[in-house]
């Protein structure tokens, strides 16, 4: 039977079931009119009488009880997977892959996660630290999380953290041995501790910027880590001059364990952002996980 036939079959169907068309009108939702002119255009073009029609009652003819024994059966199934595909919906269900650098998965993603989780049992996050410039589309993530600026421009960027800034700091037992550095390019005579970009093999350059003027330095030192914690931990210990986001310096700079430096020479960012293609047709899980994690909360861009 041609497509364009199902809905008619389906019609039918409820009829011979209820044996009335008034109450298979009332049960689809339709005209009774309309309702049995869908079943005469059906008989019509089958070329089959499906029901015997009278003032008392509605009865399927020989053709119609084989049609809704053979096909009955099946448009039942039918139905029932449609119901399950609607509770997949009232239930978002699925695995969300993310890529993000670890102070964005602690800080921004794993509040909303751990709520979003507990909330939605059949929902599975993965999220992998990385701090390169990760290709999202060919590793297969659903998402990854950068800063505003460095998002292509045929990405859905969606923010996710209020405008932030970098921070350049020591430990005083470091300073008590080095004179704190003036400029951005004085760092070349420190022991700085650099950030390993895993993926592309490199160390990650320290971004500075003042009143409109741009510098990129490649900074030494003794340590090397893919790992921000560590990074802080190098710091905290005296090991050398740590270059990381405020947010994640900003306990340690209140309690006096770090000391900031160069702060005239770190600029406000535009924050993290949630990136993924525009071609991507969002899941019910992955549009939940985005009204979690966008900011301010209950905005929309």
């Amino acid at each position: 039977m041609a497509e364009e036939n199902l809905n008619d079959l389906a019609a039918f169907l409820v009829v011979a079931e209820e044996r009335s068309f008034t109450r298979a009108a009332k049960r689809v939702g339709v005209s009774q009119s309309a309702l049995s002119q869908t079943v005469r255009g059906l008989e019509a073009r089958l070329g089959l009488r499906l029901l015997t029609r009278t003032t008392r009652s509605v009865v399927p003819t020989e053709a119609g009880e084989r049609l809704l024994a053979s096909v009955g059966p099946r448009i039942e199934e039918i139905r029932r997977d449609l119901m399950l595909l609607s509770e997949l919906r009232d239930k978002p269900s699925g695995i969300i892959r993310l890529a993000a650098t670890e102070n964005a998965a602690e800080t921004v993603l794993w509040p909303a996660i751990s709520t979003l989780v507990d909330e939605y049992p059949d929902i599975k996050v993965e999220v992998v630290i990385d701090y390169g410039l990760t290709d999202i589309v060919q590793e297969r993530f659903d998402a990854g999380v950068r800063p505003g600026e460095t998002i292509a421009k045929d990405m859905i960027a969606v923010r996710i953290s209020p405008p932030m800034r970098m921070c350049v700091a020591g430990a005083p037992e470091y300073f008590a041995k080095r004179k704190p550095p003036r400029t951005p390019q004085e760092l070349t005579d420190h022991n700085c501790v650099n950030l390993r970009i895993t993926s592309h093999g490199g160390l990650y350059p320290w971004e500075f910027e003042k009143k409109g003027r741009k510098l990129n330095v490649r900074v030494d030192g003794q340590l090397v880590f893919n790992s921000s914690r560590l990074i802080l931990n190098a710091a905290l210990a005296g090991r050398g001059l740590a270059y990381l986001t405020e947010v994640q310096m900003q306990p340690y700079l209140a309690d006096g364990r770090l000391l900031r430096v160069l702060d005239d020479w770190c600029e406000p960012f535009s924050g993290y952002h949630l990136y993924y293609p525009s071609r991507r047709q969002p899941t019910p899980a992955f549009a939940l996980l985005v009204d979690a994690l966008r900011y301010p909360r209950g905005t929309r861009e």
